[in-house]
């Protein structure tokens, strides 16, 4: 078994193995378009492990973008072998550790049901750090909202609502696990710019004219089906605990109707209980689990 960093030449065959095993781990960064924008450089180091045949068995892609270096760590696009052996994992993270110079931790999402990456993980020097939730609506009675006095629901406004937007989303996330890192108005741009982008699925809750809460819908897919993606959903520290969460959720839900979407489907910190609480209240059911699992460098 040999590991080489990710040539040009092997690119293609890198994506496929990224398409072979979406179905088993976290895809978050492996839906189509994420891949055919994928570039060898320095914010995607990669590297592969290639049997005795000359076929690649195994790879290793981490996320170092800009959010991700201002938040100290990186983030695997995928970290994956055909073969449960856990040297390779090993030699793999080895050979990504040469590009972690100012960062504090690497991590990766492992969905609960893999207990032979759970196992791969642990033998490679993860530790879980949290777990999250996959929780997925297919009800068609949306309930009514109703904004109390002072309050209203604006559509985002591109090139005017960047600063508000980042505004409430880095204060309702600076303690959530896994967001603490601030969001910029250019992550905005770029947000609104990409093709899950629908048309006045960006809404801002504001109070007396101030941006008070943020929710965005974005066009998804689960199981084959179209789904609407609901997130982030942030409410500012000192309003939380009006009810403007439940709002912002049922004009989320109540825009996802309206765009003919069957299905919505968020994610929550296993930590954020109030939060997960709400949206099973909402009718949102858990259909999946995973691991956070976190490599600590700072200890290394």
């Amino acid at each position: 078994m040999k590991i080489e960093a990710l040539s040009e030449h092997r690119r293609d065959e890198f994506l496929d193995f990224c398409r072979k095993h979406r179905p088993d781990i976290d895809d978050s960064f492996l839906y189509e378009e994420q891949l055919a924008e994928f570039e060898l450089s320095e914010e995607n180091p990669t590297y592969v492990a290639i049997n005795e045949q000359g076929a690649l068995v195994a790879a290793a892609s981490l996320i170092l973008n800009d959010y991700n270096r201002r938040g100290r760590k990186g983030r695997f696009r995928i970290f994956q072998a055909d073969t449960a052996e856990p040297d390779i994992y090993r030699e793999l993270l080895q050979a990504i550790l040469r590009h972690t110079a100012g960062l504090d931790k690497l991590d990766i999402f492992v969905p609960t049901v893999n207990a032979r990456e759970t196992h791969n993980m642990l033998a490679a020097g993860f530790a879980v750090e949290r777990y999250s939730y996959l929780l997925v609506r297919n009800e068609a009675f949306v309930p009514d909202l109703s904004l109390p006095t002072g309050y209203e629901i604006k559509p985002f406004r591109p090139g005017t609502d960047e600063p508000d937007w980042c505004g409430v989303r880095n204060a309702g996330f600076a303690k959530l696990k896994g967001s603490e890192t601030p969001a910029t108005p250019e992550m905005v741009t770029n947000m609104i710019s990409r093709k899950d982008y629908i048309e006045g699925g960006l809404m801002i809750l504001r109070h007396n004219g101030q941006a008070v809460g943020v929710v965005r819908g974005a066009d998804d897919e689960y199981e084959g089906s179209p789904i609407m993606n609901i997130g982030p959903l942030a409410i500012l520290p000192e309003y939380q605990g009006k009810g403007l969460g439940r709002i912002l959720l049922r004009a989320a839900l109540r825009f996802a109707k309206e765009q003919a979407y069957t299905q919505t489907v968020l994610c929550v910190n296993a930590e954020n209980e109030r939060a997960k609480a709400l949206y099973i209240g909402e009718g949102f059911k858990q259909v999946e689990a995973a691991a956070c699992f976190a490599y600590d460098l700072t200890a290394k």
